[in-house]
């Protein structure tokens, strides 16, 4: 399932971001492509060694921790520390589908790649092109946000950003290893989690529904998640 999570970083996060990020060293975005993907990557990224990296990704982590609604459709075990990248006019990086297995920045630690996101830091009308384009069973998904907003989806999927043809597009972009493998148990989870929420706001926490259904919510995760 694909998430739209609005507002992960507030909009002067973001103008702090892009202003740093404008004024940064870029290099060829190759530099963390698989094989196959390198072919029909063109972009520029910053460098994982690059201390604004460090900078940016932990405040991005904080936020995305801190995120009621990702916590609910990801479950997060472990997160890969977010890379940033830049596309400019004519730049595009072709379908490819993500690495299953990735390395930890700076360790020898491998996680799982169940979830990758994208978290949008140019707002739509900045550019031209530069749809995130998601392939699942239902068809293609072209995604464009606004800057802070999220977009997380099976790591499974195909999927490609078209070629920029005005302005420049920023992004921060990372994956995620949850505690439940299978998209779809996911997504019933995060189902359950959200009308769980709804009859709270409905009826208050002392409502016995609010409590049965609490327990099964927790009782799948018990079932299903991977420690």
């Amino acid at each position: 399932m694909i998430h739209h999570i609005p507002n992960v970083l507030t909009k002067e996060q973001v103008a702090e971001f892009r202003k740093l990020m404008e004024a940064a060293d870029w290099v060829g975005g190759k530099i963390t492509a698989g094989t196959l993907s390198a072919s029909v990557k063109r972009n520029q990224q910053l460098s994982e060694s690059d201390p604004l990296t460090h900078q940016l990704s932990a405040l991005v982590m904080d936020a995305i921790w801190k995120n009621p609604t990702f916590q609910a459709a990801a479950l997060p075990k472990q997160m890969i520390p977010p890379l940033f990248n830049r596309y400019d006019e004519h730049e595009s990086f072709g379908f490819h589908v993500d690495n299953s297995i990735r390395l930890v920045r700076g360790t020898h630690q491998q996680l799982r790649t169940d979830l990758s996101c994208t978290l949008f830091l140019s707002e739509p009308e900045e550019y031209d092109g530069g749809d995130l384009v998601i392939e699942d069973t239902y068809g293609y998904h072209e995604v464009k946000l606004p800057a802070g907003d999220v977009v997380l989806y099976p790591s499974t999927s195909l999927h490609e950003v078209s070629s920029i043809t005005r302005g420049t597009r920023f992004a921060s972009f990372f994956w995620v290893q949850s505690l439940i493998r299978d998209d779809q148990k996911r997504h019933m989870l995060f189902n359950l989690d959200e009308s769980i929420r709804q009859l709270r706001i409905d009826h208050g926490d002392a409502y016995p529904e609010v409590m049965k259904l609490t327990n099964i919510y927790h009782n799948l995760i018990r079932m299903w998640s991977e420690l």
